[in-house]
């Protein structure tokens, strides 16, 4: 899942390279009934990341993102997090994980979900959102944690340039942990740039409320 390059952005204008997508949660309905049906969404849930540079707790917006946290939470069930990796660490923008093993392949997803990037939370530091493809309507698995302040990544209008990316929830603990992450050393790794030299692994995602 790709998010626009910091480095390219004012060859772009600061214009998000996105394809025209659907606007409407009635086309994703198995996302949809997770979301209205999971009883853990009638609170906003935490999930604790253990990493190998520490713990990360977020607080899930089950409200305002209720697509997107099912989808988290359904992955963090599922044990799909568990020995993945933050596979793309730019620096002063944000790290990246959620669907990359050590080896840097690619686990297995589920369908991809709405673009719920319209429901007014902003790509603010120590925010986590939902990382996908030029599609507007192709996130699935991989996530970012925002590590400034990213008001171009935020929803404009339901245009190819416009979408945005969706917020779910807000780093409530482990700040230090993500500003560690933020700055580690990357390097170019197969196909793949900005990839911690070191691996940073998610050891286990956990539901904790």
């Amino acid at each position: 899942m790709e998010l626009p390059r910091l480095r390219a952005l004012s060859a772009l204008g600061l214009a998000l390279c996105l394809a025209l997508g659907l606007g409407l949660a009635s086309f994703f309905p198995a996302a949809a009934r997770a979301a209205s049906s999971n009883p853990a969404q009638s609170a906003d849930p935490a999930v604790k990341l253990e990493t190998s540079l520490g713990d990360i707790v977020v607080r899930l917006d089950a409200r305002k993102a209720p697509i997107s946290t099912a989808n988290f939470i359904q992955y963090v069930k599922s044990g799909h997090y568990d020995g993945t990796i933050f596979h793309r660490v730019i620096k002063d923008f944000m790290i990246q994980g959620g669907g990359m093993t050590a080896e840097l392949k690619e686990k297995p997803a589920r369908a991809p979900i709405r673009n719920e990037a319209d429901n007014g939370l902003r790509n603010r530091k120590y925010t986590i959102a939902m990382a996908r493809t030029a599609d507007p309507h192709s996130a699935s698995s991989q996530f970012f944690i925002n590590t400034r302040d990213n008001a171009f990544l935020d929803f404009k209008s339901q245009t190819p340039q416009g979408w945005g990316y969706a917020v779910f929830g807000k780093v409530i603990k482990g700040q230090d942990v993500v500003d560690r992450i933020a700055g580690v050393a990357t390097g170019k790794k197969g196909f793949y740039e900005d990839v911690p030299t070191t691996p940073v692994i998610i050891k286990k995602a956990t539901v904790i409320e």
